[in-house]
């Protein structure tokens, strides 16, 4: 048996071979492939449906739930541990769950990393996991299966590098988000030097500017931003002399361009020049493909919208408020949301509760449009399709 610290090769082609089938056994829809590769529109009687032409599993989610499955296989004689989730989708957590591989609470339960052995498997997820997280877990001797998105990982290396250069990092993104915890933690390098101020919306974005320009009050600006959303001895009047800007990778990508912009007309007004400003392009490229398909299939706005993913998805979130702009949306979790052809259970990304809603689906011929986060798998639209037809009393065999 491998020690703890011996490289083993999780990806060879037996492993990946039965990996590959068990995933395409969970996860996989023909339905929903043939529907994509037709170019997404198909009439089931008087229901026409436009799915996205980008939607679901991303390569990164694909990646992790491989490698997830692989190390089960690889090390079934082990107890296998995940942090937190490894992605924000219930049903695929649950799959996981199934499948033994349990939960580490490092949130809530940090000491549960104490009761960690040299034979335990750890699985980072696809966010990644905090500095201090991965050392506590690393320092416990168990072996450690990364499943962090290379374009997190990019993130990464680009608020390292202001700290090193004693640049403060404004992070666009949720502050106790996974990825964004993950990400303000490697804003902390130099030695710890380092700091950081995560900025929700251009509301906060607003307050941030006006303190650069000048213009903001210390106590009102330290009191809103505290906890997770600053680096220890964050101080304004210091750590915003010089600034670049990062983002978790699944904000709104039109968001995220006018948080720059802002940032960077504060910083030139205040000194008369950039050079205490910087930038780099950090969305996820999934992210944007799958918003940019949104945009497309909303130029035509269907009779209403239906999107599919995790309650606590971030990207998913975006892609709903962008449906809300142009026709009746519904975020859903699955198909059990469709209880019936007058009501629906869906998610109100303002109150962040689960509402629902009287007659949602008009009768008469009427247009669905469909589009999930990176985080849904195929079987769940699949689920929500069928579950849509038979609410109408149909089949999904086209017309």
């Amino acid at each position: 048996m491998a020690t703890a610290h011996e490289r083993v090769n999780l990806r060879t082609p037996e492993v990946m071979e039965a990996v590959q089938a068990a995933v395409e056994s969970h996860y996989h829809s023909p339905l929903v492939e043939e529907l994509r590769v037709s170019g997404g529109v198909r009439r089931f009687g008087d229901v026409t449906v436009r799915l996205a032409k980008q939607f679901g599993f991303c390569y990164g989610v694909e990646r992790a739930i491989d490698l997830a499955y692989a190390a089960r296989k690889v090390f079934a004689d082990r107890n296998v541990f995940l942090v937190g989730e490894i992605i924000h989708n219930p049903d695929v957590n649950a799959q996981l769950a199934s499948m033994g591989i349990r939960t580490l609470d490092v949130r809530n339960k940090p000491s549960e990393i104490d009761g960690l052995g040299a034979e335990d498997v750890v699985i980072i997820p696809a966010f990644g996991a905090e500095v201090a997280v991965q050392e506590r877990i690393k320092a416990r001797g168990c072996r450690i299966v990364d499943t962090t998105c290379g374009d997190v990982m990019s993130v990464w290396k680009r608020v390292r590098q202001y700290a090193n250069d004693g640049v403060t990092s404004v992070i666009h993104g949720k502050a106790e988000h996974e990825e964004t915890r993950a990400t303000s933690s490697r804003a902390r390098s130099a030695g710890g030097a380092g700091h950081f101020l995560v900025v929700y919306d251009l509301a906060e974005t607003d307050m941030v500017c006006d303190y650069i320009r000048g213009r903001g009050d210390r106590e009102a600006f330290l009191e809103k931003f505290r906890g997770a959303a600053v680096s220890e001895g964050f101080d304004p009047d210091l750590h915003l002399r010089r600034v670049g800007v990062a983002n978790q990778t699944t904000m709104l990508r039109t968001e995220t361009e006018e948080v720059q912009r802002r940032i960077r007309e504060a910083v030139k007004a205040r000194d008369g020049a950039e050079e205490n400003f910087r930038v780099f392009d950090t969305i996820c490229g999934a992210t944007q493909e799958r918003q940019d398909a949104l945009v497309e299939l909303l130029a035509d706005p269907p009779d209403l919208m239906l999107v599919v993913g995790g309650y606590n998805s971030s990207n998913t979130t975006h892609l709903a408020d962008m449906g809300k702009e142009k026709a009746p949306t519904y975020f859903i979790v699955n198909a059990s949301c469709l209880e019936s052809a007058a009501r629906i259970r869906h998610f109100d990304t303002h109150s962040r509760e689960e509402v629902s809603a009287d007659n949602w689906l008009p009768s008469g011929p009427v247009t669905v449009g469909i589009t999930a986060g990176a985080s849904c798998p195929s079987n769940l639209i699949e689920d929500v399709l069928r579950r849509l037809l038979e609410l109408r009393g149909l089949k999904p065999e086209p017309v």
